[in-house]
């Protein structure tokens, strides 16, 4: 088998997928309570794992199998075996999600997927024993770690051809991009450097010394730290990135390989290879608070955006109509559930309130009058669809004047985001028994 140097990608989420060098599968780690809830088959020895954009799709390289493992995280499953290289490591979606870039460290190349089909569209020569790969914030470069050649090179997106090498420190392993895009921080494995490239210039700017085997890194949303796993001292440097200093050096398990910030920003999660575990770093404080067990020699990390929660907007419309010059005159009202989504609707309940006085009859399937309060219950309405209920409100002799019914929306499923437009109301005129107008 190949060497296998540490190497680091990400996506985002609470959600996160952990790839278990030493047992052929992939965790699934709930980081709302830091537990392991489920586990998913792949190939052998899984190395990197990624996210795609949407969510919607993870990939995990299989070092010893030369194949991409694809899943469907919303059902944890596995839903494509794709050959690519020779002891693939790394795998980076861009930006679209259109196409993947897979590093395969024995063959120095980049295999190119098509994600919409999950076979290989292209092949990119590199420099020798490429590890890493990340693809910037705007689609247009990829950037891949040559352990053996201690070069980055640099690939272009739209022609997936290398436009430059850059040369960087001793066994590069681990690269991230800055969210901003401005720099792509490099981990020299065999050396105990951060390389920090300019990703305007395609140079290196800075060289941040950090410790022995620094292999995984990875930046906070706002581009202001980056974090290294250090493997040479089982910790996580933390590096300010507008001075390109070390300011905190936080202890974690042993064999520390990549780690990942979580989308919000307030932790970093780290794959301990050697103890089975991964660290759980609270970025405010740059202190430990939970180490979690469970694992088969962890090493890759990516985090799955959870999904929206469902919400459907109801707009409540009331409509009056009179109906005289019968015996009992009556005015009819359509209580009108209008979803303007983006979700459908599964219940929902609206309430018509009378005058003082006032009753209800006619009333629609559905529909119930105790006093003056007509309450409608509603079952599915789909997306941009509406239901209609009716009911009628006798006029009596006395009945003079303004005629005021308020309809209003008193629950429904899933959330309705939007409350300014609960309510409607309809007020009618009455000068006698058998002249009446409505708007």
């Amino acid at each position: 088998m190949a060497t296998l140097t540490e190497p680091a990608h990400a996506v985002a989420g609470p959600k996160a997928y952990v790839s278990n060098f030493g047992g052929d599968d992939v965790s699934v780690l709930d980081t709302g309570t830091n537990t392991i809830t489920n586990s998913i088959d792949v190939g052998s020895n899984p190395t990197g794992v990624t996210v795609n954009p949407a969510g919607t799709q993870a990939y995990v390289t299989n070092f010893d199998d030369g194949t991409i493992s694809a899943f469907d995280t919303g059902t944890d499953t596995v839903t494509a075996t794709i050959p690519v290289g020779t002891n693939p490591l790394s795998v980076a979606f861009t930006p679209s999600g259109a196409r993947a870039y897979v590093t395969n460290l024995s063959d120095s190349t980049v295999s190119v997927i098509d994600t919409a089909t999950n076979t290989v569209s292209g092949s990119v020569p590199v420099g020798t024993g490429p590890n890493w790969t990340v693809v910037n914030p705007s689609g247009t470069t990829a950037y891949v770690t040559n352990n053996s050649d201690d070069t980055v090179s640099v690939i272009n997106t739209a022609t997936n051809t290398v436009t430059a090498t850059v040369p960087v420190g001793d066994g590069p392993s681990g690269v991230a991009v800055s969210p901003s895009g401005t720099s792509a921080y490099v981990t020299n494995n065999d050396g105990t450097t951060v390389s920090v490239i300019d990703t305007a210039t395609n140079t290196v700017s800075a060289t941040v010394p950090v410790g022995t085997g620094p292999n995984g890194v990875a930046f906070n949303p706002s581009s202001t730290r980056a974090y290294v796993t250090d493997g040479g001292s089982d910790d996580v440097k933390v590096i300010n990135t507008v001075t390109n200093t070390v300011t905190a050096t936080v202890p974690v398990g042993d064999g520390p390989a990549k780690v990942e910030v979580d989308p919000s920003g307030t932790a970093a999660y780290v794959t301990n290879r050697s103890d089975d575990t991964v660290s759980v770093i609270d970025t405010a404080t740059n202190a430990v608070t939970a180490t979690i067990s469970g694992f088969n020699s962890p090493y890759g990390i990516a985090f799955a955006a959870a999904p929206s929660p469902a919400n459907a907007d109801i707009d409540v419309n009331l409509t009056a109509r009179p109906n005289l010059g019968l015996l009992v005159p009556y005015l009819s009202y359509t209580l009108t559930a209008h979803n303007t989504g983006p979700d459908p609707v599964t219940s929902a309940t609206l309430t018509a309130t009378l005058p003082p006085g006032a009753s209800a009859t006619s009333l629609s399937a559905g529909c119930t009058a105790v006093g003056t309060t007509v309450t409608c219950t509603y079952g599915a309405v789909a997306d941009n669809a509406s239901v209609n209920k009716t009911f009628r409100v006798p006029l009596h002799l006395l009945t003079l004047g303004t005629v005021k019914v308020t309809g209003q929306r008193t629950a429904s499923a899933p959330t309705d985001p939007n409350p300014a437009n609960n309510t409607a109301a309809v007020t009618c005129t009455a000068v006698s028994i058998i002249l009446v107008t409505c708007p």
